[in-house]
């Protein structure tokens, strides 16, 4: 399962769990605030970020916990049900993203919330011939803030926002365009030719090349002013003019690329499915393998001092590098279960973690 699929598949399941305020009445997710929960710092969390003098978790059910200390939370109230999958801050200016298209906007700390965007899936009108547009109802996955004005969101099948004011308006990027050579492909099912449609894929749809709307899963920016977005399959794009144009690439490695931490320069590091990641001082241009000694996948990751990281994923896995050039050291927070997010907490070797078990701190020993 990709962590895409996790995210979504926990969506499902809350949706359903959650949004009936009586019964027999259902209550759309997007329209329907938050519910004040007392155990919401112990649920399903998906992100961090640091908003000022405060720490800022979001996830399921459009939860939103504030702490000054990483130990103690509230829960603040939200217009929003649907799931936060990601978030970023600038002071106390704060963006949170996630299912239906939703983008939530915080200006002071994350104690009161408005919704900036909101496109939830609608079915086409009876009779109409018009294409259904396939962005639209998806989720949006990384949300990213260089300042107070200027900001990027970007979610399945290539979707990619961009805002110069704050998010007052958000505007569709055009970031993957279709490969020639992908769009007048066509699969040569070979022995399967003729059999019924299955939910496995052939190995011909398996080694297509590349997919002409990935899933964007993450957006980082660089000490030079770069972007990358890293996605499904092994995709990556790249932009050295705020987002204006972008150049696709492709990592050496066909499995998707879940995170990715931007350092000064142009040096970046991605991770993803099976404890793959990788490392450029380019932006993309060239990339190295680096050690993970693991197969579990890596869902969330931040930079440390001295350009060193935290990569946390699935079944507790933490990894940690102190310094540019030093072996990741693998660690398990069991307790933890599949984490997801990842932020340094305080000058020492605290980490703030976020996942399915709600947040909590660990100390890599």
């Amino acid at each position: 399962m990709t962590f895409c699929e996790f995210r979504r598949a926990f969506a499902v399941v809350t949706a359903l769990a959650g949004t009936c305020a009586h019964a027999g009445n259902w209550v759309d997710p997007v329209a329907a605030p938050a519910e004040i929960m007392p155990l919401a710092e112990h649920s399903l969390l998906l992100d961090l970020a640091r908003a000022g003098e405060r720490y800022v978790a979001v996830g399921a059910r459009g939860d939103v916990l504030l702490s000054h200390n990483g130990r103690e939370w509230h829960q603040a109230p939200v217009p929003t049900r649907a799931t936060f999958t990601a978030v970023s801050a600038i002071d106390a200016q704060i963006w949170a993203v996630g299912h239906d298209g939703v983008i939530a906007h915080s200006a002071d700390g994350g104690e009161h919330w408005s919704l900036q965007r909101q496109d939830p899936w609608k079915p086409a009108a009876e009779g109409s011939d018009a294409l259904h547009d396939s962005r639209q109802g998806v989720p949006l996955l990384d949300v990213l803030f260089s300042d107070a004005t200027h900001g990027y969101a970007v979610g399945a099948y290539s979707l990619a926002l961009r805002t110069e004011d704050g998010g007052a308006t958000w505007k569709p990027m055009s970031v993957a365009a279709a490969p020639a050579e992908a769009a007048a492909k066509t699969v040569d099912k070979g022995a399967d030719a003729g059999k019924d449609e299955s939910w496995t894929m052939s190995q011909g749809e398996k080694t297509i090349g590349q997919e002409a709307t990935p899933h964007f899963n993450a957006i980082a920016r660089t000490g030079s002013g770069g972007l990358l977005i890293v996605g499904e399959r092994g995709s990556a794009f790249r932009s050295r003019d705020g987002g204006v144009t972008w150049q696709r690439q492709q990592l050496p490695y066909d499995g998707s690329m879940f995170g990715v931490i931007g350092y000064a320069g142009e040096h970046v590091l991605a991770f993803g499915l099976r404890g793959h990641v990788f490392e450029s001082t380019d932006l993309g241009e060239h990339w190295n393998l680096l050690d993970t000694g693991t197969q579990l996948s890596l869902m969330g990751g931040t930079a440390l001092p001295n350009d060193g990281a935290a990569i946390v994923g699935a079944n507790g896995i933490v990894l940690v590098r102190d310094k540019a050039g030093a072996p990741l050291k693998s660690f398990v927070d069991q307790p933890a279960g599949t984490i997801a997010s990842v932020l340094a907490l305080g000058n020492d070797r605290d980490l703030l973690i976020a996942g399915e078990n709600g947040v909590s701190i660990y100390n890599p020993q």
